[in-house]
């Protein structure tokens, strides 16, 4: 900047290495740019910017370049047109469903199968807002077709794979119901991931993720992404600018980071979830074991054609024998190698207790009715060798028998 060699201290503080000129390389990886502002040599053009009339960034709450990217790849993926990110997961599920049409007046028919917060945005916020919430158990498809048949529903809401019980939808089913009453499918795809399903090839309408969880897959960044199409891409992006729910660069650039390894990731996750429900199986403190990938489970033929082997997942439950939550307790205490975390799809293997943590805003009585026990423990698969993680969980059910 030659005009700067005639000007004070302060201003040469203020501006000296800014806005170098434009570079005739590409980096091998995606930068960080956390600016909020965004110069073009017109006028005109940040007008068309703004109109929506030309690409480019001109505010982080409308876009910008590290966020772009990771929706790309995240639209990839999935098999989608387009995507947009979130600052989180319930971000995400809240703009989907005003994108969707919910408004007050309407209906959205959910699986009581969700997890708690999803749960009580439905049954508190939406209800509180005018919304009518019916929750139907969607493994049955013919009682989910009477209910939408007899309300004006805009949205069947469901999970790939639910939380914490690991019940599987079938997606192509709910889809022809739900499009047949002219009703959007909303799947929150985030404990499958892309690598094991893609609802859009089932004709889902918008797929969700806590991108916290299995995308990032560090427990290092928290974000959220919807993939949808281009129409309806943008109608999330007008709800967003008002909204304000915006992934910043640094974490959308983490995720993006942590997405590269996705199937390396998984795969070891999904093998190792595998062999850990299988040995709880036969585990003389663990009464019933929740895993998809159990020939005995009664969704398993429809977890293998929706995943098409490539695996069942990263995540299963338990009960523990005669466990109250003094007892579960006392379990993820004598841990060891696993982590007691309210997350999952780390790296690292996590416990956690639904009742009190993912489940903890329903009544004791809604967890009840939904199977969510007080001697429920809920385990993410991390990528450590699989007997190393058996003989942790084997030493403290020892304990605590």
């Amino acid at each position: 900047m030659p005009f700067l060699a005639q000007r004070s201290f302060a201003t040469r503080a203020v501006h000296a290495g800014e806005r170098a000129a434009r570079p005739d390389f590409t980096p091998v990886v995606t930068p960080i740019q956390p600016t909020v502002g965004y110069l073009y040599d017109s006028m005109d053009d940040l007008d068309a910017v703004f109109g929506n009339q030309r690409p480019g960034f001109v505010y982080p709450r409308y876009g910008s370049p590290t966020v772009a990217a990771f929706e790309a790849a995240m639209a990839d993926l999935e098999g989608g047109e387009a995507a947009h990110a979130f600052a989180s997961g319930m971000a995400a599920i809240h703009v989907s469903l005003l994108a969707a049409g919910v408004r007050a007046g309407t209906t959205v028919v959910a699986s009581p199968d969700l997890y708690g917060a999803t749960y009580s945005i439905l049954q508190r916020l939406f209800h509180e807002l005018g919304v009518h919430v019916r929750f139907v158990n969607t493994a049955e498809p013919e009682l989910v077709d009477q209910v939408l048949a007899a309300t004006d529903a805009r949205a069947l809401m469901v999970e790939t794979i639910s939380n914490p019980l690991l019940k599987v939808a079938d997606l192509s089913c709910l889809a022809e119901v739900a499009h047949r009453h002219g009703a959007c499918l909303l799947v929150d795809n985030t404990f499958a991931s892309p690598y094991l399903c893609n609802p859009l090839r089932h004709r889902a309408d918008f797929v969700i993720h806590s991108a916290t969880k299995f995308i990032a897959g560090h427990g290092d960044t928290m974000a959220g992404a919807v993939v949808t199409s281009a129409e309806r891409r943008q109608q999330l992006y007008e709800l967003n600018k008002l909204v304000g729910s915006v992934l910043g660069p640094f974490e959308a650039w983490l995720a993006l980071r942590g997405l590269k390894t996705l199937p390396l990731r998984m795969r070891q996750q999904c093998a190792n979830a595998q062999a850990i429900a299988e040995w709880l199986t036969a585990h003389p403190s663990v009464t019933h074991v929740y895993y998809p990938g159990l020939p005995a489970r009664p969704d398993f033929v429809v977890a293998s054609h929706l995943f098409a082997g490539r695996g069942y997942g990263g995540v299963l439950s338990f009960e523990i024998a005669d466990a109250d939550r003094a007892r579960v307790f006392r379990f993820m205490e004598r841990l060891r190698l696993c982590l007691p975390a309210t997350t999952l799809g780390d790296v690292y293997t996590l416990v956690l207790h639904p009742a009190t943590s993912s489940h903890r805003s329903l009544s004791a009585e809604e967890r009840e009715r939904l199977g969510i026990r007080e001697g429920l423990v809920r385990l993410s698969a991390g990528i450590e060798e699989v007997e190393d993680i058996i003989a942790d969980l084997d030493q403290a059910l020892s304990a605590v028998r």
